[in-house]
């Protein structure tokens, strides 16, 4: 199905995160879009800020943990700035609870969505619509967002029957294909549309180490191409989905 992008200016990100093989991966698959562009990349909090105060980006992707000024501290400031979606490994519910209390707009966990639903709730902050997955156990009201987000959270009375609602599924398991925790970086980074060299150059390996990776990763996918072995990992994220 082709990408269906919505009409208007290009969407301006700011991705944030203190993993540069996350911050590769993001910045390829979201540039990958002719709506979205990436324009500053941060490692910590306060790059971010520095970032976001000089570019004014329409959306910031921030992680929650990060070395330095994390992700909750800098929350608030980014907040006055653009809207915040949350995409972390941090499910806890007091530690999404306190990123939409600080003004986050969006909350998403990685390996809880795939590269699709990622570009789509990008895309929908355009409209205001909060993307909180009910998956997290977290309820929330327009009156939980501090005061300068609700007319923004509050224009979308559909959020949680939108996005929301279609990640509303048991949480996957990726490891089930028994992937080692860097064959699960690889595999990410391919299915983002990275080559073998972008692939090497993130996660600060050789390019035949990563031909090694790919190997076992299509054997243990039982893939024998790059889009089969997208098809099948991509595939995991919607097993056991409520219907």
């Amino acid at each position: 199905m082709p990408d269906q992008a919505l009409p208007g200016p290009n969407l301006r990100v700011l991705v944030a995160d203190d993993n540069p093989v996350v911050r590769a991966g993001l910045a390829a698959l979201l540039d990958g879009h002719p709506d979205l562009e990436v324009v500053a990349k941060a490692a910590d909090g306060e790059e971010a800020v520095r970032a976001a105060t000089r570019l004014r980006p329409d959306i910031v992707l921030l992680d929650v943990r990060m070395p330095g000024t994390d992700g909750l501290t800098a929350l608030p400031a980014l907040a006055r700035l653009a809207p915040v979606m949350m995409l972390t490994y941090s499910r806890e519910p007091e530690v999404v609870a306190e990123a939409l209390r600080r003004g986050a707009v969006g909350y998403l966990v990685h390996g809880e969505f795939t590269a699709a639903e990622l570009i789509t709730a990008v895309r929908e902050i355009r409209h205001a619509w909060a993307t909180v997955p009910d998956s997290l156990g977290v309820s929330y009201e327009p009156n939980d967002f501090p005061s300068h987000l609700q007319p923004l959270v509050g224009q979308s009375s559909k959020a949680r029957s939108g996005f929301a609602a279609r990640l509303h599924r048991r949480v996957p398991n990726r490891l089930n294909f028994g992937l080692s925790s860097r064959e699960v970086e690889v595999m990410d980074l391919i299915a983002s549309g990275m080559s073998n060299q972008q692939i090497a150059a993130a996660c600060f390996i050789s390019e035949k180490t990563v031909k090694n990776h790919i190997n076992r990763i299509f054997a243990k996918l039982h893939s024998s191409s790059r889009s089969e072995a997208i098809a099948h990992w991509l595939g995991t994220a919607r097993e056991g989905w409520s219907r």
